[in-house]
């Protein structure tokens, strides 16, 4: 007879439930915006009270860094990628249903309102900063891998320069622009890190999607939507 599993720890409790509220947070960020988000109705999608979330968060922007968190680590957790790398599925354009797309691009919206808000307090803003500087930090290992050896611009610069693309690209797209998609701006990446390559470079044609990140980003955060979907349908 099996033994009977062991109670987890406090430790592991209060990361599930940590863990938890992340989750639902996202989801709620993303439909009702960062200023229309309820902390009590987060709670609720949880699983758990209001209560739950002032013991993990002091409040609506440390629990929306969080997220954001989550979702950087998600981002970058298999490490560097090549902007000129063919994809092997010829479907890795497409990054999800319409439920998906509408999520990255709900909490897109979101993170807009946040920048406001945070612009206008000086510990927000310096945390904010931290976050976008793992974002371009991750341009920036692909501009030492990529980058040609006689550019003259450093792998830091060049990767704050497609850091920058990567951004503008999506504000463009969020205020309804349809100048860029994400094969166009894929391009103008490839173009930046390496002219020379660029031009030679026959597109796939698959990544089409809306310009919001680079498709790997795209695609390894709308995993992770998809496998939240998931769940929360088996538990219904």
């Amino acid at each position: 007879m099996a033994a009977p599993a062991s109670p987890r720890s406090r430790q592991e409790s209060q990361r599930h439930t940590r863990d938890a509220l992340v989750l639902a947070a996202r989801a709620v960020f993303a439909r009702d915006g960062y200023h229309g988000a309820n902390l009590e109705l987060i709670a609720r999608e949880a699983g758990f009270s209001k209560g739950a979330v002032y013991s993990n968060f002091d409040g609506k922007a440390t629990l929306f860094l969080a997220v954001m968190d989550a979702n950087l680590e998600t981002a970058l957790a298999d490490g560097s990628w090549d902007l000129f790398e063919q994809p092997d599925d010829p479907d890795s354009g497409r990054y999800g249903s319409d439920e998906v797309v509408e999520a990255i691009r709900g909490f897109a919206l979101a993170t807009l309102e946040f920048i406001a808000t945070a612009a206008r307090d000086e510990r927000l803003a310096t945390e904010l900063a931290k976050r976008m500087a793992l974002l371009t930090d991750a341009y920036i290992v692909i501009a030492r891998e990529s980058r040609p050896d006689d550019e003259v611009l450093s792998s830091n610069e060049v990767g704050a320069l497609l850091a920058a693309l990567d951004q503008g690209a999506a504000l463009l797209t969020l205020s309804g622009s349809a100048a860029l998609d994400q094969r166009v701006a894929r391009a103008g990446m490839r173009r930046l890190l390496d002219p020379s390559r660029a031009g030679g470079y026959e597109d796939d044609g698959t990544a089409t999607g809306p310009a919001l990140h680079d498709r790997v980003i795209q695609r390894r955060i709308a995993d992770s939507i998809e496998d939240q979907l998931s769940s929360e349908e088996r538990r219904e």
